[in-house]
């Protein structure tokens, strides 16, 4: 018997009777890697092909018969007991999306008031007020009446405020040991709900390459800015984010009008839309919009109430969060 072919059974029986009952704890995982383990050449196995100095052998050159165990390692993905789960919609079809779950989707509330504002009468609210007409402005002369392209900017503009709050907070109920009151969870969602918007979007058009570089731009200025505004004062900065939604409000209502009108094409709606708000299957562009803007609406509730809650001496673990609030 050679040695590289003793040091092969050696490093075999090593494997099988003292590695791997400690690192695979699943029977079924025991015999794929003892599979994997034997097609490995003793080049590859712990430097035993260095043990030997003699030539290499039939067991060493590229066989026919192993030119699938590297697909056979990808294969092993229940190394750590993780299985991607499976969902299926109500009628019996797989549900397609990764990004969230059957029981994540909605009706949203379209009945909520889409003209509501917040009359600016603090110096903070005026502050929040005119921060934001300042900053819409320039996106509106670039973008006119563009109204996919400026919901694609607004969206990544709008899904900081959430994250970026639902963070802090986070750290905070982190260091003082407390609860959040469940604003962590609410302001999450809000944040991956604008998300989804942006999702959405993207499966109706793309942006081009200087919206791109804007969008990159603009988001990496809000997000800083929000940070900063979010540390100092987060009454502040959750007023911010109510005038920036009621904008958001308004330029859907633009979108609207000009789908209405016929100067925007009413295409279908996107599968992913029809899933995410359990739309009918042969909803359009327009109950699309509909349906974010009422999104919009709810956000810029939320955050007016969280900026009133700190505006009255209150922290906001002191009121219960409005979780789900669509």
């Amino acid at each position: 018997m050679s040695s590289t072919s003793a040091a092969t059974k050696m490093s075999r029986l090593v494997f099988n009777h003292y590695l791997a009952p400690r690192i695979f704890s699943n029977p079924a995982h025991l015999t794929a890697s003892t599979k994997i383990f034997t097609a490995l050449s003793p080049a590859t196995v712990a430097g035993f092909r260095y043990l030997s100095s003699s030539p290499p052998t039939a067991e060493d050159k590229p066989n026919p018969e192993n030119s699938q165990t590297h697909q056979d390692v990808k294969a092993v993905v229940s190394y750590w007991g993780v299985t991607p789960p499976k969902f299926t919609r109500e009628d019996g079809s797989a549900w397609p999306w990764n990004s969230f779950r059957p029981w994540e989707s909605y009706k949203a509330d379209t009945s909520i008031d889409v003209k509501k504002h917040h009359h600016p009468a603090t110096f903070t609210d005026k502050f929040a007020y005119w921060t934001v007409q300042v900053l819409k402005y320039p996106t509106y002369l670039f973008f006119q009446r563009r109204h996919m392209c400026h919901a694609m900017l607004l969206e990544t503009v709008a899904a900081v405020p959430g994250m970026v709050g639902g963070m802090l907070l986070h750290c905070k109920s982190l260091r003082r040991f407390e609860h959040s009151g469940g604003w962590i969870k609410a302001l999450l969602e809000e944040a991956e709900n604008e998300r989804m918007h942006l999702m959405t979007f993207i499966d109706v058009s793309q942006p081009q390459w200087y919206e791109r570089a804007l969008v990159f731009a603009v988001q990496g200025f809000f997000f800083n800015f929000y940070f900063l505004t979010y540390m100092v004062s987060p009454k502040l900065a959750h007023r911010i984010t109510g005038y920036l939604e009621e904008e958001a409000v308004n330029s859907y209502t633009e979108f609207l009008k000009d789908l209405d009108n016929g100067s925007f094409e009413n295409v279908p709606a996107p599968a992913i839309a029809i899933d995410y708000w359990r739309l009918p299957a042969n909803a359009t562009l327009r109950d699309v919009i509909v349906v974010i803007r009422a999104d919009e609406a709810h956000h810029r509730d939320i955050n007016h109430y969280a900026s009133d809650i700190q505006c009255q001496g209150m922290e906001l673990k002191e009121a219960p969060a409005p979780i789900g609030y669509h």
